[in-house]
């Protein structure tokens, strides 16, 4: 059952941006963080970039600190995640993810990243970033 959609994945080269939209398949569950993640072929899946909507707080990860901005989106219950700067190693499967905060994991921040091993729990099907050198 796909429960989120995400769209604007594509092919760009070095330096360049793309704008990636998250919207929930369903309109009668959205959950108060929404996330991007992203996974390679071989690789762990790794958490990109978080928004607590109701609190409007921003999470990110290292690498894409100052080039991706995770913010709502314009149509109600969307979320995009800008990506400027783009380099070779950001190419992946970007998976929008959605859920609530948790007793044991109460901020966006410990669902982005697995604290405590609490993971969203609801998910996309992903969009193939490519970054060419």
């Amino acid at each position: 059952q796909v429960q989120l959609v995400e769209s604007g994945g594509g092919s760009v080269q070095a330096g360049g941006s793309l704008t990636l939209s998250c919207a929930p398949a369903s309109p009668v569950y959205r959950g108060d963080c929404m996330a991007w993640f992203r996974q390679v072929p071989g690789k762990q899946r790794e958490g990109v970039a978080a928004i607590h909507l109701s609190r409007g707080i921003t999470y990110y990860a290292d690498p894409v600190k100052g080039r991706f901005t995770i913010s709502p989106g314009s149509a109600k219950n969307t979320v995009v995640l800008r990506m400027d700067d783009l380099k070779p190693e950001d190419t992946a499967m970007y998976y929008c993810a959605d859920d609530d905060p948790t007793p044991v994991a109460p901020t966006c921040r410990d669902l982005l990243f697995g604290v405590g091993g609490n993971v969203f729990g609801f998910w996309g099907q992903g969009t193939q970033v490519t970054v060419s050198s």
